[in-house]
């Protein structure tokens, strides 16, 4: 898989990314895309949320904007696939061009603005992968945000949850992309506590006995006092998970200047230590209550267990598709399954959060 990747990989390279990524989901569609040798360890295997990760590698929401490869990518040994960003209304998005990459440093910029076909579209296509049987093994997430042209945040986020939460086994609230005006506001305590209430609310009005999981999806660009800050909010408010992160504001100095320069999120290898910080600082505040996925710069198994020590349960990838290839996923779990056994441990609940209690193990030790 590797190996075929990497003989396509130049013509893709050749083409505008956006353009590539247009062609590659119209490929994934004809069914004809080769497929993974799934990866079945119990070592791999986790349940969150009453939810089972059949591995803890997942797709990150902006692959698949409106769910029409989910059985596809599954296909490529991912544990979970999360679809979207979906918003209530089609949009198209920002101005053309809106993607950049950086192959040396494995970075990509991108300020797309939640393009997509709007909820319609995503839901029909859900529904068809649902109504397929049978129905492949993997958990499904749906990522929803609001339209940029609504003055009224929680009206769009309050009726996707209405819109989606019988369908989903989880569900992503993203307030973090930096490419939708105001978007990150909704961050700031005053304004999240109040979003969090309204779709509380409603995703109880939508599924009264078994209401999906909700996750809340952060930037890593966060003060370490604003994280301090947020982390009480969503405890109080019943917040289910954490995605960690998602795309970075900061240009590293080693970036070339001419893709620096462009506006937009970074992600891919250059925002790997913040989103880890991230992760860790939220571990630290939450005392370990909250699960965590992580992402931000993962493309070997070393930065997904980095990630995992760190706090994260689950680990998300989507850059490292784009340098790597589909391979690149089991590549990881395997990669996982040795530093679990290096390390001693016999499943990756184990590992999670090892850094933090490690620390605290090391300060008892140096208080005697």
């Amino acid at each position: 898989m590797m190996t075929s990747y990497n003989l396509i990989r130049p013509l893709l390279f050749r083409l505008d990314p956006e353009t590539a990524h247009n062609l590659t989901l119209r490929l994934l569609k004809t069914g004809l895309a080769p497929k993974t040798p799934f990866l079945d360890h119990p070592a791999l295997k986790c349940t969150l949320w009453n939810l089972s990760f059949p591995n803890p590698v997942g797709l990150a929401a902006g692959f698949d904007k409106n769910a029409e490869v989910i059985r596809e990518m599954l296909a490529f040994g991912f544990g979970f696939v999360e679809v979207g960003t979906v918003t209530p209304k089609p949009q198209h998005g920002n101005p053309l061009p809106r993607i950049f990459r950086d192959p040396v440093h494995e970075a990509v910029i991108n300020r797309m603005g939640f393009p997509g076909g709007g909820l319609a579209r995503f839901k029909e296509n859900l529904q068809k992968f649902i109504n397929r049987k049978p129905r492949p093994a993997g958990i499904i997430g749906l990522n929803i945000g609001m339209n940029k042209a609504q003055t009224d945040p929680a009206k769009d986020y309050c009726f996707l949850v209405d819109q989606l939460a019988p369908l989903a086994d989880y569900l992503t609230i993203n307030i973090s992309s930096p490419n939708t005006p105001g978007l990150r506001n909704l961050q700031e305590p005053e304004h999240l506590k109040a979003l969090l209430d309204d779709i509380m609310r409603v995703r109880t009005r939508a599924c009264a006995t078994n209401p999906p999981p909700l996750l809340l999806k952060l930037a890593p660009d966060l003060s370490e006092d604003q994280q301090q800050t947020i982390a009480k909010t969503i405890l109080e408010c019943g917040v289910d998970g954490l995605i960690l992160t998602n795309t970075t504001l900061d240009r590293p100095a080693h970036l070339p200047p001419e893709f620096a320069q462009q506006q937009g999120g970074l992600s891919g290898s250059p925002v790997k230590d913040k989103s880890t910080d991230t992760i860790r600082n939220f571990y630290r505040f939450t005392n370990g209550k909250i699960p965590i996925i992580g992402l931000g710069g993962i493309s070997t198994g070393a930065d997904a267990y980095e990630k995992i020590k760190a706090g994260a349960s689950l680990v998300q990838i989507y850059t490292a598709l784009v340098f790597k290839g589909p391979a690149v996923v089991n590549k990881i779990n395997n990669d996982i399954l040795e530093y679990l056994q290096k390390d001693g441990y016999s499943h990756i609940g184990e590992a999670v959060g090892a850094d933090f209690r490690n620390a605290g193990a090391n300060q008892k030790s140096e208080n005697r």
